[in-house]
């Protein structure tokens, strides 16, 4: 057993509805009596490619003991479900630069005179692995735009990261506060006019930090700081969608009725009404 970081499940929250599962083509994940559970240790690799499936919030990226990873196990389960599946198995690890399980694996469809599906000229059908995290290039779509206009910042307190903002600051009270995750400031172009402008802001990463720590600074701010409403704004990416369930849950558990208006963020650039 090891300290490593794997999925954990709140059963509390979880309705059973099973969207996480085809996200998982490691296989950690079943429905089992009417609840999402994770079935192996050895098969959960921690990358979260599953959270952003979630509409309820119940699943989290943890670090705890647990046994470790077992490429190896994992690829006995994906080669039985098909080539398409062991193609978004590969994708996912390369997407999130686990090179040596990625190495393992392609070592493993080798013994077992498995082909590649990666190296076939076939359109990938991704049904797994983590979009979040996958590389893409829009350099050439993107024109040179005029540099004569100055824009100000429309940022308006500091600082801004959930975890350090204090849940009493004046600049919180009867405010509309903007909730961002980290990516949404640098892939939206007109964030501080349209998003910020006179809203108080905290940003964070569901995937990356505590969301039960968020939680509980978000349901702070309301019970203390009384705010009109919170707008949040998150990457079209499968695990961004955490943040704005641990918004909502907050505002459940503090008991007061807070509007939560969500606007996602394509990877593009471009809002998504």
């Amino acid at each position: 057993m090891s300290i490593r970081k794997i999925i954990e499940i709140d059963e509390s929250l979880c309705d059973g509805c099973a969207n996480c599962i085809p996200s998982c083509p490691e296989g950690a994940l079943q429905v089992i009596d009417g609840k999402a559970r994770l079935i192996s240790d050895l098969f959960c690799d921690g990358l979260g490619a599953c959270i952003g499936e979630c509409p309820t919030g119940a699943m989290k990226v943890v670090e705890k003991e647990a046994q470790p990873y077992d490429e190896r196990k994992v690829m006995e389960n994906i080669v039985r479900q098909g080539a398409n599946t062991i193609k978004a198995h590969l994708k996912h690890l390369k997407d999130h630069g686990e090179t040596a399980y990625f190495n393992q694996a392609i070592k493993y469809l080798n013994e077992k005179g498995v082909k590649n599906p990666l190296e076939s000229n076939e359109p990938a059908h991704h049904h797994g692995g983590c979009p979040g995290a996958r590389m893409m290039d829009f350099s050439e779509q993107k024109s040179s735009g005029s540099a004569n206009a100055n824009l100000e910042s429309e940022l308006r307190q500091w600082p801004v990261q959930l975890h350090l903002v204090h849940p009493g600051a004046p600049y919180f009270r009867n405010a509309d506060i903007l909730v961002a995750a980290d990516c949404v400031p640098f892939a939206y172009a007109n964030f501080h006019q349209e998003l910020l402008k006179g809203k108080a802001l905290v940003i964070g990463c569901p995937k990356l930090d505590d969301t039960d720590a968020y939680k509980d600074k978000i349901k702070s701010i309301i019970e203390m700081s009384s705010p009109k409403s919170f707008t949040v704004a998150i990457m079209e990416v499968p695990c961004c969608g955490g943040l704005y369930h641990v918004v909502q849950q907050a505002v459940s558990e503090s008991g007061i009725n807070v509007p939560v208006n969500k606007l996602v963020i394509g990877i593009d650039g471009n809002p998504r009404r």
